[in-house]
């Protein structure tokens, strides 16, 4: 998996590219721990996952519950493979879906 990570301001944005799973969200759960003090919102760019899994979720779970007593944290760019697993699992009800 490729992150890119840009701010806007105190806006953290990442653009994740590849797939989401047990062998990547470490890597993204690391990028996050360093980054997400520092930043007011989390803005997660989904258009180029090609997949994700229940770690990949479990990472995405635990960081809107990092930010939610900040600015919160919303996807953007949610393709049809994502969309099609955040709803499956009802996360669609959860996570901030632009």
């Amino acid at each position: 998996m490729n992150i890119r990570k840009t701010w806007e301001e105190k806006n953290l944005i990442l653009v994740l590219e590849g797939r989401l799973d047990t062998m990547t969200s470490p890597g993204l759960s690391a990028e996050l721990d360093q980054s997400m003090n520092e930043a007011e919102q989390l803005i997660i760019d989904c258009s180029k996952i090609e997949y994700i899994s229940s770690a990949g979720l479990r990472t995405l779970l635990t960081a809107h519950k990092t930010m939610s007593p900040k600015g919160g944290m919303k996807l953007t760019n949610v393709n049809e493979i994502v969309r099609e697993v955040l709803g499956v699992t009802g996360l669609s009800d959860i996570l901030n879906i632009e």
